[in-house]
């Protein structure tokens, strides 16, 4: 679908017509490759510090899309197709940027438009998230748990605008606009960008959660104390962004936000399409498990674990450390204790009901909690780690194996020079990462055999069992 955009130098005429307050700020296009940017015109301390104030109804979030949609039939016949989906926060804003894209291509014959129909036209034509990469760009991050979450993330957006289709298509002119093989033009291209506009520029706003705000999602990202600026709502509802307590700015200087100082080089790559310069660190990362097939609960644990499968591993001080309740549904079955039964509910309903030793678990992040208070804690405990560090250097082997691939794609592939610096910096650190917490699960593993339990469990265990070692306890 067409996009059309406009100068970035033209967003302050943009700005005053819809009654944004700029106190000694501007934007203005950044050098390098950063895009567009804040500016201070003025000098600003923490005795002044306002810096910017959006009117609410200028907040693009779940409320107010539906507000829109009071005034715009096309919005709102799609919303109401849309169920469940339109009703969360990133459905509503998501379809509400698509149909001002297609009011742009179309010359403004489809939805009604509104301040974010011009507004969409400053946004890049093309942000650098992962999932608008191409397939040369992708390979590079083979190995990483950035190769993972962008699978799955295509998959979802390809399930997504599935959906749209068949919920729409009935709409006449959804139909003719969208989907028509000769008239439509709606590709998931395109549903790929409007997921990239939201999740590159989507902020968690107090007291309004997550939305899109104009002119603050100009600001570019500092951590630490590099960031000048926080977003925050006044009395009235408006978005506002201020001056950090302890922070001055002269003319020229850029105001900062933090996209989020505790989020791993992986998710900021993913949502954001870049990694700092200075990061040294990946932080954390997220490995998937998946459940042998020869566990005999293997569907029943599918079916009960309320989260994703597998465990985060993190930095905690100079040491790793992870965390993960399916990892412990995982690591026990029927014989230690754990049972998942059908039950038939009053309304003639069945569901799965997971227990430990008859005490129902409702939370499986509790499972963890009642194994402590076993004798063979220490069983489990084992269970668990060699459970994490076999995944560990699985996904090191996987990292490993595919740098001679990487080597290749960097010279014959058509790849974008700052997709190539932060796909590397990301195998880089996450490497790091994955060594460090494969000799942290050692330390921790020969630490646990030692315990007088493993030695008794173990040495039962190979007497009943001759063929089995300690290398197939898990």
């Amino acid at each position: 679908m067409h996009r059309q955009t406009l100068p970035i130098d033209q967003l302050g005429a943009w700005a005053r017509l819809n009654n944004v307050e700029f106190n000694g700020v501007k934007i203005m296009a950044s050098q390098g490759d950063k895009g567009s940017g804040l500016v201070m015109t003025a000098e600003r301390s923490i005795d002044n510090p306002l810096l910017m104030t959006i009117p609410n109804d200028l907040v693009l979030s779940l409320e107010n899309v539906w507000v829109y949609a009071k005034s715009d039939k096309h919005l709102r016949q799609v919303l109401e197709a849309t169920g469940d989906y339109s009703r969360t926060a990133r459905g509503a804003i998501l379809i509400f940027l698509l149909l001002q894209v297609t009011n742009g291509a179309t010359g403004g014959s489809i939805g009604v438009s509104n301040p974010f129909s011009e507004y969409v036209k400053f946004l890049p034509l093309r942000v650098p998230l992962p999932t608008t990469w191409n397939e040369s760009e992708r390979a590079i991050v083979t190995g990483t748990s950035l190769e993972a979450a962008v699978s799955a993330k295509l998959n979802g957006l390809d399930r997504e605008i599935t959906l749209l289709k068949e919920k729409t298509s009935s709409i006449d002119w959804c139909q003719e606009c969208w989907w028509d093989a000769a008239s439509g033009t709606l590709t998931l291209d395109d549903w790929k960008t409007v997921d990239a506009m939201y999740r590159s520029r989507a902020l968690d706003l107090p007291g309004t959660g997550h939305s899109m705000v104009p002119c603050i999602d100009m600001a570019n990202h500092a951590s630490g104390g590099s960031t000048s600026a926080l977003y925050e709502t006044d009395g009235d509802g408006n978005a506002i962004l201020v001056l950090r307590e302890g922070k001055d700015l002269a003319p020229n200087d850029e105001v900062t936000i933090t996209y989020g100082d505790e989020k791993g080089a992986c998710e900021m790559l993913f949502s954001y399409g870049f990694i700092e310069s200075t990061v040294k660190s990946a932080r954390e990362l997220f490995l998937d498990l998946s459940i042998p097939d020869d566990d005999p609960l293997k569907l029943a644990k599918k079916a009960v674990a309320q989260s994703a499968p597998g465990f985060r591993l993190f930095l905690r001080g100079d040491s790793t450390d992870w965390e993960s309740s399916f990892v412990w549904l995982l690591c026990v079955n029927e014989e230690d204790g754990l049972e998942i039964k059908l039950l038939q509910k009053n309304d003639g309903e069945r569901e799965l009901q997971a227990s430990w030793k008859d005490k129902e678990i409702t939370d499986m992040s509790n499972l963890v909690k009642l194994l402590k208070l076993e004798p063979l804690w220490d069983v489990f405990a084992l269970r668990a780690i060699i459970t994490c560090q076999n995944r560990v250097e699985q996904q090191l082997f996987r990292l490993e194996g595919s740098k001679n691939s990487v080597d290749e794609l960097l010279i014959i592939g058509e790849v974008d020079n700052d997709i190539r610096a932060n796909a590397m910096q990301l195998r880089h650190l996450e490497e790091i990462l994955l060594l460090h917490a494969y000799g942290d699960f050692e330390t921790k593993k020969s630490q646990i055999l030692d315990s007088p339990v493993v030695q008794q469990y173990l040495g039962a265990t190979m007497a009943s069992n001759p063929g089995v070692s300690e290398d197939d306890f898990s």
